[in-house]
């Protein structure tokens, strides 16, 4: 007699539902792996093309609105500071709505007031005596 149970009819079990044997396990080196991106780095890189496109198309018109803003903030902080004789600080408040990117600063030995945005514009005004503010020109 031997120490194994057999398997078919005799035991009332049905060979069918014998699972089939496992297949043996891919080696590591043909798994693939799943995507990080998940499919979307083909798109993200679509999208970052037109953004950078879209970002060179419009520069110079940014360079233009930033220009003309220090442009104004320069006018009337100067007007501000020096005809009005309030502090720097006090003329910020009366930029318009949106130019809170416009920073100014002041050089008092020559009445001069810059206003900048960073990385495009920097314009200066002067006080002149009788004659107001007055735009520096252009460099």
């Amino acid at each position: 007699m031997t120490s194994t149970n057999p398997t078919g009819p005799s035991t009332g079990e049905n060979p069918a539902a014998v699972p089939p044997p496992i297949a043996p396990a891919t080696p590591p080196r043909l798994r693939r792996k799943p995507s990080r991106w998940g499919g979307c780095l083909p798109w993200a890189l679509v999208l970052a093309v037109l953004l950078t496109g879209f970002a060179i198309w419009k520069f110079p018109s940014f360079k233009a609105q930033a220009e003309l803003g220090s442009a104004y903030a320069a006018r009337v902080g100067c007007s501000c500071r020096y005809v009005q004789e309030r502090s720097l600080d006090s003329c910020q408040s009366d930029f318009e709505p949106g130019m809170e990117m416009i920073s100014l600063s002041e050089d008092p030995a020559t009445k001069t007031v810059t206003g900048s945005v960073p990385l495009l514009a920097s314009r200066s005004a002067r006080y002149a005596g009788a004659s107001g503010c007055l735009l520096r020109p252009a460099n």
